[in-house]
Parts: C-alpha cells; structure tokens; sequence
C-alpha cells in the first residue's frame, strides 16, 4: 500500500524541521518527503489506480510516531487490570507507536522466556511496537542480578526493577557496569524503602491536615543522589524514571553539569497535579512516587523547559475496579495514562511553558534516544511509525470510553485541548478519528 500524506504541518525535532510538508510511505518505510509534494513517473496528480491512498492533513500537524518510555501491560499474570492487546490498543489512541513495558508482571521479566512471550503477544496483536524492559534481578528482589545478555538477545532493551528501587549499592553498581558493557540503559526508581515505609502520600502540609501517612520527599532524593554517583563512578547511563521532586530535579541537574551521563523522565501527573487533590481521598490520584507538593511540580514544569527532564511518559499503570475502589490505605498506586498523556503535554505549549517542537521532541526522540531504538524520525528511510495531532481539538476525558483496561484516572470529565487523530505504525493506519 502506497499511502501519501500532505499539506499538513510537519514537526520532526530529529531534523530540527517544522513547516508544511509531505510524507510519502510505502512498504512500510518513508521514501520520500519534502515541502510540495509533485507528482512524477507514473504517479498521477488525483490518485493512483495502484492503490495510493492520498490523505489530506490541512490544518493538521505531523509528527514522528510518539513513543512512551514507561508503560505498565500487565501481562502476563494480571490480564484482569490490562493485556497486551488492550494495551496496545490504547497506545495507538492515544497516538503511540511505540511503548517500553516494565517487568512487574508475574512472572517478572526477569527471563529470555518471559521477554520472548511479551514480543509474541505484541506481534500477534500487530498494533503498536512493544519493547519489554526486563528486571534488574531476579524477580526484582534485588538479591541477585538477571541474566542481562539472554535478556538482550531475546529482545529487552533496557533494565530496571520498576516500582522497587535496589537498595543494594553494590548490586546497583553491577547493573550499571553490565548494562553499559552492552550499551543498554539502566532505569532506575529511585525510592530509598526505609523512609517511605508505610506512606501513602506525599509528606506535607496537606497529609498532615488529612491525616494519611507522608512518603517524604527525601526518600526519593537520597535515592537519585546516590545513583547518580554509582553511575558517575561506572561511566554508566542511568535513566532516572518519574522524577517527582524539587531536590531530584536539582540533582540531575547538577550532575548532567558535570558529565554524567543521566537522563530523567517526568509523567503528566507530576507537572499537572498536586497533593492538594488527594484531599477529597480520591484513590484514582494515589499514585507512586506520590503527587508532591506545589514547588515540587513547579520544579519540575522548570526541569522540563531547560532540558534537565528529557523525557515526558505516561507511566501508565492500569488497575481494576476492585483494586482501586476501596479504602485509601488499600488501593493500589497507579494512573492509566496512554490516552490522555498527549492532550495533557500539549497543555505545556498552551501555557506558553514549552513550543510544540519540544514537547514533541520529549516524547519522541529523546525516548528513541534513552531507549536506543531506530524510531522517533521522519527521514527519508525510516519506519513509516507517525502520530497526526489535531492541535484545535476539544474534547473531554471519559474513562467510560478507555480502550485500556484500567479506568482509574483523575482527570475523568476534564476538557483537553488536541488530540492524536489518526496514528500509522509500520505504514498501517492503527488508529483513525474524524479523518477522511
């Protein structure tokens, strides 16, 4: 199938390009682009009795397919809060092309043929591409280190316990040195246990007026701080996830001043929300590392404009009713958020906080860039994975109408602004909303 879009506004942070332009796929790839698409050859002005499926994109942007570094598919082992096909089917909606799923399923990722089942699954849905992040160790207990070559030959692209951050110093420091000897990201949930044991919430003001328990704000950064030294020390690239406070984003700073090679992730709840909606103890906004306080997103709304915070990614962590609707202390921590990621980040540019070229570029080249992959571009030659954003779209978040699994969000009923209208992964559009 040949499939040209044109007359759209193209945004491609790889190239540092924006402005009207064409995209010409076929087999899969991009072969040609430019500013004025002219037809040449046998190409015909009005169509192509081939089959060439011309699309119309006025008024619309182009992007390179967006990526989310940090998404939760729950498969195998809780198919009741997602799968990978609902999953996927929720990536693409909301204009993902490309997702990395932690290693929190049961079993844990921690094996060739736990990683090898995952790509399986994905390819047999055929939506988005899946790339499985496999466990630090195993069975992410921290004790002892997986299998890191068998993993990467069998397709994992990154390492990390995900929601258990290795208390072990040593053992983090093996990860590092292993992982960099394989030129793979280690991704790090910086939480030290013994300061955030038995918190539900941030530690403040408002914890202190409602009375949950407090994760301080320190339990994270104690955590960051000491990573960032262990992969100065190793020479290692460290990928910090959901960066959620102040003195974290103060530290990665620092350090990426003096060479080491860090990069950070921040989730849309982080720089949209704060402790203050945990008041009405509302368990769809209990998430972890916890919302933080009003200077704690400031800081990070700063980190995201001066490049500290690399990455936007949904952290999307999908529950069950019953995992979330019950008392406060018993809920599980987590936000869906492959679908209304986007609407959220575009809220940034909205704000004036950030151009559309850098939100676009943080939740695509810099992705493909942590991850390693061959994505995140509209080059001549690529993947033909491409996201089309209605930036003037209105539209109003309705759990009710999730592709995922999980419905628990906080920003149910909240109107957004732009929305990923038509998604194409591999050349094959996955996702159409309103678009002829």
């Amino acid at each position: 199938m040949t499939l040209l879009l044109k007359g759209g506004r193209v945004v491609d942070p790889s190239r540092k390009m924006d402005g009207t332009g064409y995209l010409l796929i076929e087999n899969g790839k991009i072969v040609q682009s430019g500013k004025e698409w002219r037809q040449t050859g046998k190409r015909r002005e009005k169509g192509d009795p081939a089959g060439m499926e011309i699309i119309d994109l006025r008024g619309k942007i182009v992007v390179p397919g967006l990526i989310d570094i940090h998404t939760h598919l729950r498969e195998p082992g809780f198919e009741y809060r997602e799968t990978i096909a609902s999953g996927s089917e929720a990536a693409v909606a909301g204009g993902f092309t490309s997702v990395a799923c932690m290693p929190n399923t049961n079993p844990v990722n921690d094996s060739r043929s736990v990683t090898e089942f995952i790509r399986r699954k994905a390819a047999e849905c055929g939506l988005a591409n899946v790339y499985p992040i496999a466990a630090i160790s195993l069975k992410s207990e921290g004790a002892l280190l997986s299998e890191f070559w068998d993993l990467k030959d069998a397709g994992a692209i990154g390492f990390s316990d995900d929601g258990r951050s290795v208390m072990n110093a040593a053992l983090m420091r093996r990860a590092l040195e292993y992982a960099s000897s394989l030129d793979m990201p280690v991704i790090a949930h910086c939480e030290d246990r013994n300061l955030s044991a038995g918190g539900m919430m941030h530690e403040g003001f408002v914890s202190t007026e409602i009375g949950l328990p407090g994760i301080p704000a320190i339990a994270e950064e104690v955590m960051v701080a000491r990573d960032l030294l262990l992969a100065e020390y190793a020479g290692a690239h460290l990928h910090i996830a959901h960066v959620s406070t102040a003195g974290a984003v103060r530290l990665i700073r620092e350090a990426k001043a003096r060479g080491v090679r860090v990069t950070a992730e921040t989730a849309p709840h982080y720089f949209t929300l704060t402790d203050e909606t945990l008041r009405t103890f509302d368990t769809a906004a209990k998430v972890y590392p916890p919302l933080r306080g009003p200077e704690d997103r400031e800081a990070i709304r700063e980190g995201l404009r001066d490049g500290t915070i690399d990455v936007i990614a949904s952290d999307h962590a999908p529950h069950a009713r019953t995992d979330k609707e019950v008392e406060f202390d018993y809920a599980a921590s987590g936000i869906t958020g492959l679908e209304t990621s986007l609407g959220l980040s575009l809220g940034l540019v909205e704000e004036g906080l950030l151009t559309l070229p850098e939100v676009i570029e943080k939740m695509t080249a810099n992705a493909a860039r942590v991850l390693r992959i061959p994505k995140g571009s509209l080059a001549d030659g690529a993947d033909a994975d491409i996201t089309v954003i209605d930036r003037e779209r209105e539209w109003t978040v309705d759990r009710g109408l999730f592709r995922s699994r999980g419905k628990n969000t906080p920003f149910h009923n909240r109107i957004l602004k732009g929305k990923a209208v038509m998604t194409i992964v591999g050349g094959k559009i996955r996702y159409r909303d309103g678009l002829q």
